[in-house]
């Protein structure tokens, strides 16, 4: 993996030294034009991701209060990742944990007045990624929690061409509920509402949609706008699946569920192997 590839306007580009890595992970800062500054990003990179061959990038975007360590060292995605890659269940793939910018308590992965972490996500980590880690070209496909769920509910529809699948997991559904969470909701309000709202992004590109699904635990205080959300869905006759399983608003309920968004996506990979 060759940090030179990068286009210079990502330099100067720290990457995490081989011989103190451990369990495939690996750690990357670069300069970030959105950000205006650095911007970090975890990766696990399991054995069968070498580069020559357009390589399968599962996206995965944290919630408030945390950054791009934490689906690794909270939510363990990677083993829940490798133990699914040896038992033949996914194809190995590259997974990618940026931080949302850390401004404030989250930033909802939304465009700021000096930052744009919406950018930072969509433009500067895929353009790193696909160029440092998947040459030949990469299968971007996006998952996220809670904040990072809205992110990709959001991001997933307004950018549908470049994602293959969107997953979120007890996602925020709407920019009201960041009040639930932020100390300072001036970030989440906008004189243009339908910029903030993954369900107009949604029906606008819904003829460019992937495949979507979303899940909630039926004791998390997210049920009801999830549900709303399926109902409004539903109602637009936009394809999607909507799960509830058992479980509240927390990395126990993550940790298992994240399983459903990796084979989602292997789902996704193989049919599109097969048109």
């Amino acid at each position: 993996m060759d940090v030179s590839t990068l286009p210079g306007r990502f330099s100067p580009v720290e990457l995490s030294d081989p011989a103190s890595e451990h369990d495939y992970l690996r750690h990357l800062t670069f300069y970030s034009p959105a950000l205006r500054g650095r911007g970090d990003v975890s990766l696990f990179i399991p054995p069968g991701i070498d580069g020559s061959r357009r390589t399968p990038v599962a996206l995965l975007l944290h919630g408030v209060y945390g950054s791009h360590w934490a689906w690794f060292h909270k939510g363990a995605a990677h083993r829940t990742a490798l133990t699914l890659i040896r038992e033949r269940r996914i194809r190995p793939m590259l997974i990618v944990a940026p931080s949302d910018g850390l401004r404030g308590d989250g930033t909802g992965y939304l465009p700021g007045p000096d930052q744009d972490f919406e950018r930072w996500i969509c433009e500067d980590v895929m353009q790193c990624i696909e160029a440092v880690f998947a040459p030949a070209g990469a299968d971007f496909l996006l998952a996220g929690l809670s904040m990072g769920g809205y992110g990709a509910l959001r991001l997933g529809a307004k950018y549908a061409e470049r994602f293959c699948g969107i997953s979120a997991h007890s996602a925020i559904t709407a920019a009201a509920q960041f009040g639930q969470f932020v100390r300072d909701v001036s970030p989440f309000q906008s004189a243009n509402d339908h910029e903030l709202d993954p369900l107009y992004w949604v029906d606008r590109r819904r003829a460019q949609l992937p495949p979507l699904r979303f899940d909630c635990g039926q004791d998390d205080p997210l049920l009801k706008g999830n549900e709303s959300l399926h109902r409004a869905l539903a109602e637009r006759s936009i394809p999607h699946t909507f799960e509830v399983f058992a479980g509240n608003h927390g990395w126990t309920y993550w940790r298992e569920h994240l399983l459903d968004s990796l084979l989602f996506f292997e789902q996704i990979l193989s049919e599109r192997e097969h048109r």
